[in-house]
């Protein structure tokens, strides 16, 4: 199994930038190569939204619209580490912010336990 753990979040003003990261471990290698990496955010009370996500070679990015231009989602696999850059953060990106792994196509069927982002105006 792939264990996630996120770390980076943090509290910051708007227009601030934070990078956040997860780090996966345990079983990393073989078809999980073929997962894509995900990042989501949820606020208490809502549903969990998608933000962006990976493939583990770095090919493959997609982006929610709202975050296109501000997030970048890179892989570091020699590391076995994903990141997600967050600029220009605003008061509306407050959220915790949660790693996934999943095949292609499926829903994520690994998570991390989040990292809380905290925007101010």
């Amino acid at each position: 199994q792939v264990q996630l753990v996120e770390s980076g979040g943090g509290s910051v003003q708007a227009g601030g930038s934070l990078r956040l990261s997860c780090a996966a471990s345990g079983r990393t290698g073989g078809d999980v190569r073929t997962y894509y990496m995900y990042w989501f955010r949820q606020v208490p009370g809502q549903e969990r939204e998608f933000v962006a996500r990976i493939s583990w070679d770095g090919t493959s990015t997609r982006y929610v619209d709202f975050v296109k231009g501000r997030f970048t989602i890179s892989v570091d696999s020699g590391e076995n580490t994903v990141y997600l850059q967050v600029m220009d953060l605003k008061p509306g990106d407050t959220a915790a912010y949660y790693c996934a792994s999943g095949s292609p196509g499926a829903t994520p069927d690994r998570w991390g336990r989040g990292t809380q982002v905290t925007v101010s105006s």
